[in-house]
């Protein structure tokens, strides 16, 4: 199956500079459910990702304070992009290894 939305992107405001868009809660609430039982650390699922015309593997998180993944966007896919803070992202990613 592939999900596919548009969401924000942001950057995690810690140490790290860490670029994320968060899942919407439907598609983490159907992703947990589909993936219950155990998991890979942290909780995290295998996806792999496209942004625009790049493609990556990845793994998504669980989020506790907002109870949706977090999709961490790596350099490459933001350089190639032109993705920035704050920019809405059309992304499409499809579950591996669960």
């Amino acid at each position: 199956m592939v999900y596919t939305f548009k969401a924000e992107l942001w950057l995690y405001a810690g140490d790290a500079a860490w670029h994320f868009i968060t899942i919407p809660k439907n598609i983490s609430q159907e992703i947990k459910a589909i993936t219950a039982g155990p998991r890979r650390g942290f909780g995290s699922v295998r996806v792999t990702v496209s942004v625009g015309a790049y493609s990556w593997k990845t793994s998504i998180f669980p989020d506790a304070k907002t109870s949706c993944y977090l999709l961490p966007v790596k350099k490459e896919a933001r350089t190639k992009n032109d993705l920035w803070p704050g920019d809405n992202v059309q992304v499409s990613f499809t579950l591996i290894d669960y």
